[in-house]
Parts: C-alpha cells; structure tokens; sequence
C-alpha cells in the first residue's frame, strides 16, 4: 500500500527552513526524505512565489520565511504559513507549560 501523508512535501521544506533558516539542501532532502534535487526544485519554488527569501551568506544559505503568505489551496486560502509553522514548530515538551498548573482565567 502507497504511504501518505497529510503535509505536503513544500510544508515540510518550510518547516525545515522555519526551524534553521542556515539549514543545508542536503539536510532538508534527509529529514523530508526526498532527493537534494528535489528538495531544491521546492525551494526555488516556494522562493519564485514569495514563501521565503534565500540570502547568500558566504558559501552558505540563509532563508527568511514570509510569515503572511496565504496557504495556496483555496479551502486554506484563508490561513497564512505563518499559522501552520506555529502549529508544527517544534519545541521541547518538557519546557512546555503544563495545561493543569495554568491558572483559570476564570479567577
């Protein structure tokens, strides 16, 4: 059975470069688990459509991300990438406040 899943491959490009805007093409393709050429065709086009900039910063790349772009497709189109990469960000559980200590806004 074909594998699948719910973000797309241009999500998990973004998601890679949201949390190391210094990331390499070779360390996007691994953790996307696409080719280096592949994940190179997507961020030119993300760069092509306004999603992010790419900066040349020595022999590296830097990208910045633009948080306000819409998501593309038009059941979305009313939620921006900046949304999404908040949603997903990638943080340590263990610094995350625990729901049941939060006061009750109700006091």
């Amino acid at each position: 059975m074909a594998q699948w899943t719910f973000l797309t491959n241009h999500a998990h490009v973004l998601m890679c470069v949201s949390d190391n805007p210094n990331v390499r093409i070779r360390d996007v393709a691994a953790q996307v688990g696409i080719t280096e050429r592949a994940a190179q065709r997507i961020v030119s086009e993300l760069e092509e459509a306004g999603y992010l900039e790419r900066e040349r910063e020595g022999r590296r790349n830097s990208y910045r991300l633009n948080p306000a772009m819409p998501l593309r497709h038009p059941l979305d189109s009313d939620h921006r990438i900046g949304e999404l990469l908040a949603t997903f960000a990638h943080h340590n559980p263990a610094e995350s406040p625990d729901p049941a200590e939060s006061p009750d806004p109700a006091d």
